[in-house]
């Protein structure tokens, strides 16, 4: 009955179903799209919720970009330099980093100069990625960030190449722009004293937890028996006595690091620095009291071989060829990019409507480089990590290949320039050599064995930018590889060192000789 009934019902209201059938479906379709509207609207505001927090945070870090603080060094008036960039500290590479720059850092914290600065990670190595890389600065800026440098976070630097200072008063003034150091509290300067005075002279060096006996950690025998040397500090001319010391030729590499093992050995030797020329790492300096101050401990390790290159600087084709001209700066944009002309050059172009008019004074001369080494010359960047320069249309395989500078007679820095190395390759060759590199058609570069590599000084950036000297006798310093980038036999005879008079119309280079950079 009740069968039939639905039955009858379902036959007589096909229509009346249908129509219920719409309906019930057009109210689901509302009550699914109300909340929907409200989810977007809901996204809508956490969107703008996101947009407002990022505001905020970059608002509320706006006071501290551009502050430097110093790491991890003994005393709160040294160490290692960061600086904050978007809320977030950075290290600074070595690369090209000399007093101007550290004198800039130590004002900016407050403190009366700079006693020093520091290469190689000195204070151990960076955790941090690195914010700035080929910094320079004319010494009178107030803060770091107002120097000239690469591109913020631009870089091509490892953790062992993180910039430091040591600044001159242990009493800071109140600093104008920095926060507190971040650094082991202490009320004297750490000195450091001849190993052989403070270990003794018969100190055993060998390797372990290398591939080959030519590598690994570097351990030393002292009067405390044998340990590691801890890293800090640790770079190729310390490298380079211990491969000497121990007979395995030169360095072709010096490392800070934990990959040969050795953390769980007695540190007997810290922050090590030597000049490169002694006989034995006795002749070195050192920390009299032997910790790791780094965050993260690691050991000396280093790699040596039997035949390595060896560049000298030809003196006699620097004296014959130095001469002075006067070039408007229309002329040298290209070279501007460079940062091959002094500060003073830049101020001109952010501040003067006619800057392109206005005319650099310029010491041009020859750098004619040969390696008198036993093995070919090569950039430490692998060729596909080369930049391409599109203004001189060429290849970068070295950051800074040679500096030039003029010194005052108290060692002052008061002109400089630097020769970016776009191009390595065999100008000219004696002893029967072979030309084996050339830069045409992206081609290898380097400098083989009794070749030259001879840039000479009508091309861009050959120059010192002397426009701001005053007349007077001063010296001339040409210095290659000079940051030891690239591991050589020695270094003694990457310099040269010459006096140099200058008037307004003229310039005499004389008196020359080889030393270290």
């Amino acid at each position: 009955m009740v069968t039939a009934a639905t039955s009858s019902y379902r036959g007589r209201r096909p229509a009346a179903e249908i129509l219920m059938a719409i309906f019930m479906l057009v109210l689901g379709l509302l009550s699914l799209l109300e909340p929907t509207v409200d989810c977007r609207r809901a996204v809508k505001h956490r969107h703008h919720w996101k947009a407002n927090l990022i505001k905020n945070y970059l608002k509320n870090h706006k006071s501290l970009e551009g502050m430097v603080r110093l790491v991890d060094g003994e005393t709160e008036y040294e160490g290692n330099v960061e600086i904050m960039h978007l809320g977030k500290w950075g290290a600074i590479c070595d690369d090209e980093w000399d007093a101007r720059e550290g004198q800039v850092v130590c004002r900016q914290l407050g403190y009366n100069g700079t006693s020093r600065v520091t290469h190689n990670s000195h204070f151990g190595q960076t955790a941090r990625k690195y914010w700035l890389d080929n910094t320079q600065c004319g010494g009178q800026e107030m803060e770091i960030s107002e120097c000239r440098f690469d591109s913020w976070g631009e870089n091509d630097c490892d953790p062992s190449e993180a910039a430091g200072v040591v600044c001159g008063s242990p009493e800071p003034e109140k600093p104008k722009y920095s926060v507190p150091a971040v650094t082991v509290s202490a009320k004297k300067v750490i000195r450091k004293y001849r190993i052989k005075d403070t270990s003794g002279s018969d100190i055993e060096l060998r390797l372990a937890g290398g591939r080959t006996s030519e590598e690994g950690r570097v351990e030393a025998k002292t009067n405390d028996g044998w340990g590691v040397i801890c890293g800090d500090g640790f770079g190729v001319l310390e490298a380079l006595v211990v491969c000497r010391s121990i007979g395995l030729g030169y360095a072709a590499a010096a490392f800070q690091t934990d990959k040969f093992g050795g953390l769980d050995l007695p540190v007997v030797l810290s922050t090590v620095e030597c000049a490169g020329n002694e006989s034995s790492l006795a002749g070195c300096y050192h920390q009299h009291k032997a910790t790791c101050s780094t965050r993260k401990e690691t050991v000396a390790a280093v790699v040596c071989a039997r035949e390595m290159a060896d560049l000298a600087v030809n003196v006699d084709e620097l004296i014959r060829s130095a001469y002075l001209e006067d070039r408007q700066m229309y002329f040298l944009q290209c070279a501007m990019e460079e940062n091959c002309l002094a500060s003073s050059a830049y101020q001109l172009r952010r501040d003067e409507i006619d800057w392109h008019l206005i005319t650099r004074r310029l010491l041009r001369f020859t750098a004619k480089i040969t390696n008198v080494g036993t093995a070919p010359f090569r950039p430490a960047v692998p060729k596909h990590l080369w930049q391409f320069h599109q203004c001189h249309m060429h290849y970068h395989s070295m950051e800074v290949f040679a500096t030039f500078d003029v010194l005052d007679g108290g060692g002052m820095k008061v002109a400089e320039g630097h020769k970016a190395s776009f191009c390595l390759e065999d100008n000219q060759c004696t002893d029967g050599a072979k030309p084996a590199f050339a830069c045409a058609d992206y081609g290898d570069q380097g400098i083989s064995v009794n070749c030259s590599d001879i840039y000479r000084h009508n091309i861009d950036c050959q120059w010192v930018d002397v426009t701001d000297l005053n007349p007077g006798l001063y010296t001339l310093k040409v210095s290659v590889n000079p940051e030891h980038k690239i591991p050589e036999m020695t270094y003694a005879n990457n310099a040269a060192v010459c006096s140099m008079f200058y008037s307004e119309t003229f310039v005499k280079i004389h008196d020359c000789v080889l030393q270290n950079p």
